[in-house]
């Protein structure tokens, strides 16, 4: 089968990478390198550096919605297109121009988590499960029919990080389950009454409100690491929280109960004992390390 693939962040290589394996990938298509870091060096993203190591066409168009760029498309002869976190609006004209259409690898299970954040929402909500779904791609957000879902287990102790990955392999075996049947799935419509959306991750919500139940930060913690990641600050300085559980222990909202060897902080209800850290500008560390060589005073209100 000839494929037209579109993605750009990590979680797109496993799925080109499968597809890679069992069909022929014509082009791909992904957001233009980017300066990052403080030399502000051009860097590539993850799925193009994959597919040019394959000896793959790449194209980085600025946008899809001229004339041109559409032509260029529809020119590939490509038989089917397939969309993981590719980061750019699709026009009717792409969606409709292979002939067994457009399938999306979509990180949950919908209609719940429309979006561009799914798995940290889902985490950040405390859903039990999540998993991915195989959509059709149409012009309205994430709104296709269902081709195929497989479902992940949020357990305690599951990170944005870790669910991730779990989700990028999974949506890459999907994918080729999917082709596989194409021409024997009847797509399942969603289900309007169902939808729930998953707003964008913002930077100014990585830092922790100790207004809120111990529970939920806890949550907000695992589905921020490792990024954006939750913080606090103390004396002007910020700490980013990889890891924390529910403790018992009450006092005022952000205020600082230390114990032996641990950091513990009220919350509006329970508290948070904090077990993994990093001190801006050092490397991660279980707390017991930090407190080694730093103290924070107890009772003082973050």
């Amino acid at each position: 089968m000839r494929i037209a693939f579109m993605g750009t962040p990590d979680f797109a290589v496993p799925v080109l990478e499968a597809l890679c394996e069992k069909h022929e990938v014509v082009c791909v298509y992904c957001q233009a390198p980017k300066e990052a870091g403080r030399g502000q060096k051009i860097v590539k993203s993850p799925v193009q550096f994959f597919a040019e190591s394959k000896g793959i066409e790449v194209r980085t168009p600025k946008s899809l919605r001229s004339a041109e760029e559409q032509e260029k498309f529809a020119a590939l002869k490509a038989d089917v297109s397939i969309v993981a976190a590719y980061g750019l609006i699709l026009p009717k004209a792409v969606i409709e121009a292979c002939p067994l259409g457009c399938l999306n690898v979509h990180g949950s299970l919908l209609p719940r988590w429309r979006g561009a954040a799914p798995l940290q929402r889902a985490i950040e909500a405390g859903d039990e499960k999540t998993g991915i779904t195989i959509m059709q791609v149409v012009e309205a957000l994430d709104a296709g029919a269902m081709y195929k879902k497989g479902e992940i287990t949020i357990d305690k102790d599951m990170t944005f990080g870790r669910l991730h990955d779990e989700m990028a392999q999974l949506g890459a075996a999907l994918m080729l389950e999917v082709l596989d049947e194409l021409q024997n799935i009847q797509p399942e419509p969603q289900d309007e009454a169902l939808v729930t959306y998953a707003a964008k991750v913002d930077k100014s919500e990585a830092k922790l409100d100790f207004n809120n139940p111990a529970e939920s930060l806890e949550r907000k913690i695992r589905a921020f690491n490792p990024y954006p990641g939750a913080y606090f600050e103390y004396e002007n300085e910020r700490f980013k929280v990889l890891r924390a559980e529910v403790a018992a222990g009450q006092g005022r909202p952000g205020e600082i109960l230390c114990g032996q060897g641990n950091l513990i902080i009220s919350c509006g209800e329970k508290a948070l004992q904090i077990l993994e850290i990093q001190r801006q500008g050092k490397k991660a560390m279980p707390i017991a390390d930090l407190l080694r060589g730093f103290s924070f005073k107890s009772g003082t209100v973050l």
